[in-house]
């Protein structure tokens, strides 16, 4: 069996501040994973992922949010109220 290639394979490049953003996004607003990850256009997965990526790199831990990075616009970020 052959496999049909049934149109351009689709990959981005995702910057640790484009990941960063995405991953704590989640949970303002009351927003699940599901739902960022359907407004990005990824997978649900991918944000874990990320998350792993990121708490690895020491940019993002699940108590503090983004712990550190030169750049990030964190003034555009709102909380849960």
């Amino acid at each position: 069996m052959r496999g049909e290639i049934l149109g351009l394979e689709r990959r981005r490049f995702w910057r640790d501040e484009d990941k960063l953003e995405i991953v704590t996004s989640v949970g303002i607003g009351g927003a699940t994973v599901t739902q960022v990850a359907h407004r990005h256009e990824v997978t649900r997965q991918q944000i874990y992922k990320w998350r792993h990526e990121l708490k690895k790199k020491g940019l993002w831990s699940p108590d503090a949010g983004a712990l550190w990075f030169l750049g990030f616009p964190f003034e555009n970020l709102t909380t849960a109220s």
